[in-house]
């Protein structure tokens, strides 16, 4: 049994009645959302772009790679692509998925697909009214020492640029 306590334009919460795998039933609040894309964008001489944006849930700017939410039945690449543009006016030639990834399983069914964003093109950035964020430049391994010191804390973020970093020393 599904019990919908809340839908709003991003999240809608319910309350679902089930029986676990020991056959206790219990009541889990589960917060929906509808996935997300985002993208390790990195140019050719290694330098990997991230934007610095404006979290009011995390107290603040936060260093992140370009992300955005699903449309509904959207595929994961397009909204990459989409995002990636808006976010910090660039498009690319080659994206290549890195992993999907579980934001909060305990509590939520958001995946983020995280892509590798290649061959990048100079366009226009278009950001949406309540997007607040600066474009910042940075080589991967300064970005590495930035996820070590903790200057960079967001989840998608991390494992996207290590992914990135431990590909290339393969």
């Amino acid at each position: 049994m599904v019990k919908s306590i809340y839908k709003g334009r991003v999240i809608t919460v319910n309350i679902d009645t089930v029986r676990l795998p020991n056959d206790t039933i219990i009541d889990l609040e589960i917060v929906r959302h509808p996935g997300a894309s985002a993208m390790v964008p990195i140019k050719e001489d290694g330098t990997v772009i991230l934007v610095r944006q404006f979290r009011h849930a995390a107290g603040g700017f936060i260093y992140e790679i370009p992300a955005g939410k699903l449309h509904a039945g959207e595929d994961p690449k397009l909204c990459a692509a989409r995002e990636l543009e808006e976010e910090i006016g660039y498009r690319a030639e080659h994206y290549t998925l890195l992993s999907s990834i579980l934001t909060a399983p305990g509590f939520t069914d958001e995946v983020i697909h995280i892509y590798k964003a290649t061959g990048l093109i100079k366009t226009q950035q278009r950001l949406d009214q309540d997007e607040v964020l600066e474009v910042v430049e940075l080589p991967l391994p300064e970005v590495m020492t930035m996820i070590h010191d903790g200057r960079i804390r967001d989840a998608k973020t991390m494992v996207g640029c290590q992914l990135v970093f431990f590909s290339t020393l393969r």
